[in-house]
């Protein structure tokens, strides 16, 4: 376990930077990190940022831990996939059973757990716990992790299914099948989970209502937070990351390039040039208005009162919005590029096929409703119904 301090996660990651940008084609051709990119992951802190101290855990400020996910995305969009998925389930796991945290964080706080919360998996009452079986996709970063959380509904007695909460299991009670071969973000290794009825202790699974950070000496002001918002926010973050990545891509690209029909874009396609200059201002945009709400999140549960519903939805809008607008400048900057960069080796085509591999992620789609929540609840009408809030 590397000795890190919250403060100096980010500053730890961007000294990785280079060897993570290094290492991102060999995680597209094998279509899972490379170990040393997981080795270095762990190394900064980051996959504890969010996790409680007393089990090893930095329990950190919620910005840092976005900010670092985003500065990864500038060197590889699949580190930063794996690193904003798996690195915030240990907030959610801080409000579950001591027993389980125990399980999990007990003998090697560096523990990482994968997930999937899709409700493909029946769970069958039994005496203690529940028998599950199920399949699951895309389990992002599953070869490294050594537990899983699986979304699932509950079997009743007159053989009907009702919503289940999340499941935890350990490495040993599933099977992961190697389906993963994608547009992009194919270093994610997002594999499918299989389960072949397996028991799970009560203690394992609880609906999202029931966990109370509190009851399991988790009382921190993080864990006061929105799962919707947590969740949601870290598969934001690695498209921020991506945008950001494009505009120093698309600013070194223009520097040099000289078109053979063209000539020199410095010269003859300041249209482009400018261009980039709007698509470096969409990214601002949204990092700062992401940040600008986890800011007054954090800061009132700091204050011990708690998160209001205008500002979970404002917060669910500007990150939905984020990743649009973020892929729309990536788009931009790669249409006005030229031939040269749709070859698959050329970081900007990379960059472009992450980009929207990410943003067909539920928690990026549909766009509509989300926008719709915000406008009937700023009305005065109440919230809609979307679960990431």
């Amino acid at each position: 376990m590397a000795n890190v301090a919250p403060g100096e996660v980010l500053g730890q990651v961007r000294d990785l930077l280079p060897d993570i940008r290094d290492r991102a084609p060999q995680g597209d051709a094998n279509r899972r990190l490379p170990e040393a990119t997981i080795k270095d992951l762990v190394a900064t802190g980051l996959m504890r940022l969010l996790q409680p101290k007393r089990y090893g855990g930095l329990e950190g400020d919620p910005r840092e831990f976005y900010e670092s996910v985003m500065a990864i995305g500038t060197a590889d969009g699949s580190a930063a996939w794996v690193a904003g998925v798996v690195g915030v389930h240990p907030w959610q796991i801080a409000g579950c059973d001591d027993r389980l945290q125990r399980e999990i964080w007990g003998e090697d706080p560096d523990t990482l757990v994968s997930s999937t919360y899709m409700p493909a998996g029946v769970l069958t009452p039994v005496e203690g716990g529940y028998r599950l079986t199920g399949r699951w996709q895309y389990s992002s970063g599953s070869d490294h992790c050594q537990w899983v959380v699986l979304g699932t509904k509950i079997k009743q007695e007159d053989g009907s299914l009702t919503m289940g909460g999340p499941v935890w299991l350990p490495r040993q009670d599933y099977v992961i099948e190697d389906t993963w071969d994608t547009l992009g973000l194919r270093g994610t290794g997002s594999n499918d989970i299989i389960v072949d009825d397996v028991f799970v202790p009560a203690y394992r699974t609880l609906p999202v209502t029931q966990q109370r950070p509190e009851n399991f000496g988790n009382d921190g002001p993080l864990y006061a937070l929105s799962f919707g918002n947590m969740f949601s926010t870290a598969i934001t973050a690695p498209v921020l990351g991506l945008a950001q990545g494009m505009v120093d891509e698309a600013l070194a690209f223009y520097a040099t390039r000289e078109s053979s029909a063209h000539g020199k874009a410095l010269e003859k396609d300041p249209y482009t040039i400018a261009k980039i200059g709007e698509a470096a201002r969409e990214v601002d945009a949204c990092r700062l208005l992401l940040m600008r709400d986890f800011s007054e999140m954090y800061e009132t549960v700091q204050a011990g009162a708690q998160v209001t519903m205008d500002q979970r939805i404002r917060t669910r809008r500007d990150q939905i919005l984020g990743t649009t607008r973020a892929v729309a400048a990536i788009d931009d900057l790669f249409d006005r590029a030229g031939a040269g960069v749709i070859a698959s080796s050329h970081p900007m085509s990379r960059i472009f096929r992450d980009a929207h591999s990410a943003r067909h992620h539920t928690a990026n789609t549909p766009l509509e409703p989300s926008l719709f929540n915000y406008s009937v609840n700023a009305m005065g009408l109440g919230p809609g119904m979307d679960p990431l809030i």
